[in-house]
């Protein structure tokens, strides 16, 4: 897909080193936000994962990148899909999957994000999936506001505590 200078298209394994340095400047930034949730990642392990995810000829999920004018990547979406429930549970098993957008800081407000979330819906509703979700910090407004623009709503509530937290 070509969109005024910019292309989308599905990732290869050349362009692992530029998705590593994605998920991990990515990975920065969400450490500013909450350093008691986020890390960053070691290189070597966000490369065998984005090589594992290309290697999967099932194509079981995705990962589709923005190329700019000049041919270097500025952005990334993932689409993992999701396990269904099992059996036993009472959730209505639905083709589903994750998405995670990460668009270069100079490239942001450029549409980069939104072609990317585009060519991945485009991408999951060819493979069946019907419903997509992005788990995001509440404190990443920027992000909130980015899939909120795009359709995406509340759907959910996920709570927690630490096992040894008595205060109840």
């Amino acid at each position: 897909m070509r969109d005024g200078g910019l292309t989308i298209r599905p990732a290869g394994r050349a362009d692992v080193p530029a998705l590593v340095a994605l998920r991990v400047a990515n990975a920065e930034a969400h450490l500013a936000l909450d350093p008691g949730v986020y890390r960053v990642p070691p290189g070597p392990a966000v490369r065998r994962h984005f090589a594992a995810v290309l290697a999967d000829e099932r194509g079981r999920d995705a990962v589709l990148v923005a190329e700019d004018a000049a041919g270097r990547v500025v952005g990334m979406v993932e689409v993992l899909r999701s396990a269904e429930p099992p059996e036993h549970q009472i959730l209505r098993p639905e083709p589903s999957a994750q998405v995670h957008t990460v668009v270069l800081p100079e490239a942001c407000g450029a549409g980069v994000g939104s072609a990317l979330l585009a060519a991945a819906r485009h991408w999951a509703a060819e493979q069946g999936i019907t419903y997509l979700s992005a788990g995001i910090h509440h404190r990443n407004a920027g992000a909130v506001r980015f899939y909120r623009r795009h359709g995406f709503t509340d759907a959910g509530l996920s709570l927690g505590a630490r096992p040894d937290d008595v205060t109840g």
